[in-house]
């Protein structure tokens, strides 16, 4: 292997050995689990009653893998970024402590290896190859609806779970269980989010009918490539959301990777209320009535 200069960077899908290749399948009418597993994150959080309004948002994100892409080159890859720049792969990309230049991240405060981490960061995003769904759900207007509008979080999970079913049966693979992947946020609220989860599954969400997904809580320390990926797609969501008319490079490289309507000619352009779902949604105007805030 050739060193790069000076630093010795790796190339990022490099491998030493041939990768082996897929065995076809025996007894496909036997099988049990999909093609596909699936991380989620958050930004921002739950309650209702206090809503900070500089982000009066919480933002669930689903990050969809195929399994063999996400071992051969997903996990090779976030590894390869980690021991280029910490030494050792046990460091967890959180995207706070990356935006807020904290901890492990705090030499992110030289602006030239900052600017040389994040394009490397980008990179490893843009070429891993996941579907994404996400829920923006607007506190602030949520807050203002009649009647009970419950939990956020359970509102954006039914409705991003809707959608990855609709996602899986596109790749025939519905009838097949798939396993969703959460972190651990303490004992009632994993308590609490399962139940949720599995009343959903069980045809009891807004769509009655059962979905074939399995969640398992996984702790942060376990140091899964894909909820640390799902961590860091979560927030250019959000806030993009807020300030469209700011530039926003993260939303820029996820907007190709959300689940769209048309199939995949329609990447970058037809996800919306498909892939991405705001909550609650816009109300249609009358020419000249203000737009709701």
């Amino acid at each position: 292997m050739k060193s790069q200069g000076r630093g010795s960077k790796y190339s990022l899908f490099e491998s030493a050995e041939p990768i082996a290749q897929e065995l076809p399948r025996e007894g496909d009418r036997e099988r049990v689990f999909s093609d596909y597993v699936v991380y989620v994150d958050e930004s921002g959080d739950h309650s209702l009653a206090s809503i900070d309004p500089s982000y009066p948002l919480f933002v669930l994100a689903l990050c969809v893998f195929h399994k063999r892409h996400y071992s051969e080159q997903v996990i090779p890859a976030v590894e390869k970024l980690k021991f280029n720049y910490f030494g050792h792969d046990s460091v967890i990309l959180h995207e706070t402590d990356i935006r807020k230049q904290r901890g492990d991240f705090v030499f992110l405060s030289h602006r030239p290896k900052r600017e040389e981490f994040m394009s490397w960061l980008t990179n490893v995003v843009e070429r891993s190859k996941f579907i994404l769904v996400a829920c923006v759900v607007d506190k602030a207007r949520l807050s203002r609806q009649d009647g009970d509008v419950g939990n956020p979080y359970h509102v954006a999970l039914d409705i991003c779970l809707q959608r990855l079913l609709d996602l899986l049966s596109e790749k025939s693979q519905q009838q097949l269980q798939t396993h969703v992947i959460v972190e651990c946020r303490g004992k009632k609220e994993d308590r609490e989010l399962e139940l949720e989860f599995r009343r959903i599954c069980d045809g009891e969400g807004s769509q009655r009918r059962p979905l074939p997904f399995q969640i398992v809580f996984a702790d942060k320390k376990t140091n899964l490539a894909g909820l640390q990926l799902a961590d860091l797609v979560a927030r250019p969501v959000g806030v993009n959301y807020l300030r469209p008319w700011q530039p926003n490079q993260a939303f820029e490289v996820l907007k190709n990777k959300f689940y769209c309507g048309g199939g995949r000619r329609m990447a970058g352009r037809g996800y919306e209320n498909v892939g991405l779902v705001i909550y609650p949604p816009h109300k249609a105007k009358s020419p000249g009535e203000p737009t709701e805030a």
